[in-house]
C-alpha cells in the first residue's frame, strides 16, 4: 500500500488549523458594539452624577443593569463570567438606588464600584483570550523560574 504524502500533509494541516481555531474562545459578532454602548451609558452616568442630574443617572444605571440580561452580554459561558456579570448588575442596581434617593455620595460610590467591576471582568476576559492562544515560544516559558 503506497501512501500519498501530499494528501496526508494537507489533512494534517487542516486538522491543526481546525483544532487551533476551535480551541480559542470566540467573541460573538456585535459584542464590540454592545460593549461600546455599555461604555457610553457609563460615561453618561458619570456626567449625570457630576451635574447632579439624578434622573439621567437613574435611567442610565437601569439600562446598564438591563444590558446584563441581553444575549450579547453573554460573551462566555462559565461560572467566573456569571459572577462578574452578577457583580456588575448589583453595582448598577446600587447606583440606580442611590440616584433614585438623590444621594450623590452613594451614586458616586456606586459608579466607582461599577467601573471597578468592568475593569476586573475585562482583565479576566483578556486573560482567557490570551491563555487560549497557543504559544510557540517554548524556550521563553522554559526559562522562567519555577514557582516556589
Amino acid at each position: 500500500m503506497k501512501l500519498n504524502y501530499g494528501i496526508l500533509a494537507m489533512a494534517a494541516i487542516a486538522l491543526i488549523a481546525f483544532n487551533q481555531s476551535s480551541a480559542q474562545p470566540q467573541i460573538p459578532m456585535g459584542t464590540k458594539e454592545f460593549m461600546r454602548e455599555k461604555l457610553e451609558h457609563a460615561q453618561k452616568v458619570l456626567e449625570a452624577i457630576t451635574m447632579e442630574d439624578f434622573d439621567t443617572a437613574l435611567a442610565r444605571a437601569r439600562k446598564l443593569s438591563a444590558m446584563t440580561q441581553d444575549a450579547k452580554w453573554q460573551a462566555f459561558q462559565n461560572p467566573d463570567y456569571v459572577q462578574f456579570s452578577a457583580a456588575f448588575r448589583r453595582n448598577a442596581d446600587a447606583l440606580a438606588a442611590a440616584a433614585r434617593q438623590k444621594n450623590i455620595d452613594g451614586a458616586t460610590l456606586g459608579y466607582v464600584r461599577l467601573t471597578m467591576s468592568c475593569v476586573e471582568c475585562h482583565k479576566f476576559v483578556r486573560g482567557k483570550l490570551v491563555a487560549s492562544v497557543p504559544s510557540d515560544n517554548r524556550l521563553a516559558s522554559s526559562a522562567l523560574p519555577a514557582a516556589r
